[in-house]
């Protein structure tokens, strides 16, 4: 079997094949959890650039620290607008759907018409 690995059958109708890509994916997501631990738990010479490693607090760091939160501050108010907006939708296709089914419901309430 070309790229397969044979499983014992777990009562399923597919006979317990698993595709090497699962196994591939496995191994990748248990390298990425590797190395975020790697990061968040290795200090911060990890996180910091050679140059601003242990560099004295001239006003090319100070900068650089201004434009990050610049950048972030950007990025969280555009996200916000992105939730906000999805708020607004929801919000207004509930209102819509009570409208109709206030309409519905009042249709159902008239008294039957005989001719």
């Amino acid at each position: 079997m070309n790229g397969a690995k044979v499983l014992p059958p777990e009562g399923g109708s597919q006979g317990g094949i698993r595709p090497a890509w699962l196994a591939l994916a496995a191994q990748l997501r248990r390298r990425a959890v590797a190395a975020a631990a790697l990061m968040v738990g290795g200090g911060s010479s990890v996180l910091a650039c050679p140059m601003c490693f242990g560099a004295e607090e001239t006003s090319v760091i100070d900068g650089t620290k201004l434009g990050i939160v610049v950048m972030l501050a950007i990025t969280f108010a555009v996200q916000g607008g992105f939730v906000g907006f999805f708020l607004y939708l929801r919000k207004r296709a509930k209102r819509i759907a009570d409208a109709e089914l206030d309409i519905e419901w009042s249709a159902l309430q008239k008294p039957p018409r005989t001719s």
